[in-house]
């Protein structure tokens, strides 16, 4: 068994109905995207996604991908296009309930392969609560994918604590996967919006969440990371050392490296040697597979990678699935 936590649907309906509603906030959201990303990196990234739109909606192409792939299960959440953090309130609720709705039908195709997550609109805490509610009891899907922030929202905002509170009552997984990264135009050549973006996002997200007590408030949480968590696992030292002799950055309870093996992480991290200080820093039992199916900066052949890492057969047997299915292990109240 073998069980990708990292892929993505992408809901073209759902855009669709996005843009009918508020052009005029589209149109803004695309030209923030080409001040944060740059003309060189948007050409090349239209035929990319272009070309994967296939396995991005069908599910018929999705599961001869996995097999290809050996991956047995795949946990599928929105594209994170469709987070739209810009959006009003109506606008945003509607989005992320619609989600839900396309993100069930789409893995109740193949419901012994698929596993959905949906989403909520995290630049309106006062909503987020009824709208995980929406995805994990409403539709059944095992959690919500988040962003790193939306608008004005950290993940420190004390506006977020039912929403936190609710998703460790509720048992389910919350998928942190950046979109965008608030440097903006400093990272708008080279591809850095995505290779130095999207690990930096990771990194501060985790900071907020770590250093605010967040984790200490709510234990129960199953939190899950993208992309290795970014830069933070392989820096923690550095967040230890302000947690021992900076007072504002004492908040939390204990050392900011002890949040580590409260978290779980991805192993899309492209380099061997950083799989393996993940492993030590985390804890073997918090790190999971994950590919970012189907995009160009996922891996490719996820399972080899892991295989090919130099982990021990336990550790890596509890990577492949053993992680995941105890993730999912926690019976959601009804």
């Amino acid at each position: 068994m073998t069980i990708d936590i990292h892929a993505h649907v992408l809901l073209p309906s759902l855009q669709a109905g996005v843009e009918a509603r508020m052009p005029e906030l589209v149109e803004e959201a695309a030209a923030l995207e080409l001040k944060r990303n740059g003309a060189e990196s948007l050409a090349i990234s239209g035929p990319m996604v272009g070309a994967r739109i296939p396995k991005l909606t069908q599910v018929s192409e999705r599961i001869a991908a996995m097999d290809a792939q050996g991956v047995d299960v795949q946990w599928v959440s929105a594209s994170p296009n469709h987070f739209y953090p810009w959006a009003p309130e109506g606008l945003a609720v509607w989005a992320a309930n619609e989600a839900n709705r396309l993100v069930a039908e789409h893995v109740a195709e193949v419901p012994d392969r698929l596993v959905g997550l949906g989403l909520v609109p995290l630049q309106h805490p006062e909503r987020v609560v009824e709208c995980l509610d929406d995805a994990v009891l409403g539709r059944g899907l095992a959690g919500v994918e988040i962003s790193s922030f939306a608008g004005d929202v950290e993940l420190s905002d004390e506006r977020l604590e039912p929403f936190w509170a609710r998703a460790a009552q509720l048992g389910c997984i919350v998928f942190l996967h950046p979109f965008g990264c608030s440097l903006d135009e400093r990272l708008d050549r080279f591809y850095l919006s995505n290779t130095v973006g999207q690990p930096t996002e990771n990194a501060v997200a985790l900071s907020h969440l770590i250093f605010a007590g967040v984790l200490d408030r709510h234990p129960g949480l199953k939190i899950v990371v993208a992309h290795g968590g970014g830069y933070l696992p392989f820096a923690i030292g550095r967040s230890d050392r302000a947690w021992q002799v900076r007072p504002e950055a004492r908040r939390c309870a204990h050392t900011p490296s002890s949040y580590l093996s409260k978290l779980w992480f991805d192993t899309v991290v492209h380099d061997p040697s950083a799989l393996q200080r993940l492993v030590e820093v985390a804890g073997a039992s918090r790190v999971v597979l994950g590919s970012d199916f189907p995009f160009d900066m996922g891996l490719d052949d996820p399972v080899d990678f892991v295989r090919g890492a130099g982990l021990s057969a336990e550790i890596t047997d509890g990577i492949l699935a053993g992680n995941a299915e105890a993730l999912l292990a926690t019976k959601v109240p009804a």
